[in-house]
């Protein structure tokens, strides 16, 4: 496929997107969230394809939206309908992706462009990437997940100061909060995300995808409602081929071979 905004390649059954509008610092655009939405839908619907990693080009991981993509006289309608229910759409349909994220933040990573990251599974960062919710210094909130998502990662004390005080952090103070998982020097970035990728393709892809339902499931109810989603998840592998293959694996201690099925 062709684009514009953002470069796509499949690898050994990982595949990379890079946000690739350097010079607005990866601000997406109605351009690039199309984009975005065709390459998920081609991991979806491939199985060879079994990772995802997000990156971005240049000094940083996005920005967030480009401003120019709305029109401030038309702003609460936009907002309300075409620019956020599109970017909360692909929001969600990375989140509910039956297969595992990686935000590869290699550098600035602000506003809707941490709404992306935090959209992700796992997100390993530069350590020279900065972080943070600046929306309030332009009057408004994060408005894509940023108020919604974030306390689940780092607590309602620390979502509360990342977005009322509007200041980046240093990816070291990030990781802290658990809002990043691992911090790595700049030009060890893209090698950790394709281990840790690899890594991720080695486990039961099934499992992989019924894990990341069950647990975000589970943030919405109470415990025992918890426990029961996670039977309902556990029941519905136990009689799959790779839960069969796996246990065989494990018996004559060798790496399993899983197919999916």
């Amino acid at each position: 496929m062709a684009f514009e905004t953002i470069r796509y390649e499949v690898n050994d059954g990982i595949a990379t997107v890079t946000m690739n509008r350097p010079e607005k610092l990866n601000a997406f655009n109605g351009a690039m969230v199309d984009e975005l939405f065709q390459v998920v839908e081609e991991v979806y619907e491939r199985d060879e394809i079994r990772v995802l990693i997000l990156t971005g080009a240049g000094r940083a991981f996005s920005s967030g939206a480009d401003y120019e993509w709305f029109n401030f006289e038309e702003w609460g309608p936009v907002i309300r309908t075409r620019a956020r229910r599109l970017t909360h759409r692909l929001f969600d349909d990375l989140e509910y992706l039956e297969k595992p994220v990686i935000a590869a933040i290699n550098g600035t990573c602000a506003g809707g462009g941490l709404e992306l990251a935090l959209s992700c599974d796992l997100r390993i960062a530069a350590g020279s990437a900065r972080l943070g919710f600046p929306e309030v210094n332009a009057g408004i909130i994060p408005g894509s997940g940023g108020c919604s998502r974030l306390f689940h990662v780092v607590g309602i004390g620390r979502a509360k100061e990342l977005i009322l005080m509007g200041e980046l952090i240093s990816a070291e103070r990030a990781e802290t909060f658990g809002l990043v998982n691992l911090v790595v020097p700049p030009d060890a970035l893209m090698p950790k995300a394709r281990e840790m990728a690899e890594t991720l393709i080695r486990k039961g892809p099934l499992a992989i995808g019924l894990a990341k339902h069950v647990i975000n499931a589970a943030l919405g109810v109470d415990p025992a409602t918890g426990r029961v989603l996670e039977r309902l998840g556990s029941s519905l592998l136990i009689g799959s081929d790779d839960a069969r293959e796996g246990a065989q694996a494990f018996r004559e201690k060798r790496p399993p071979r899983f197919q999916g099925r």
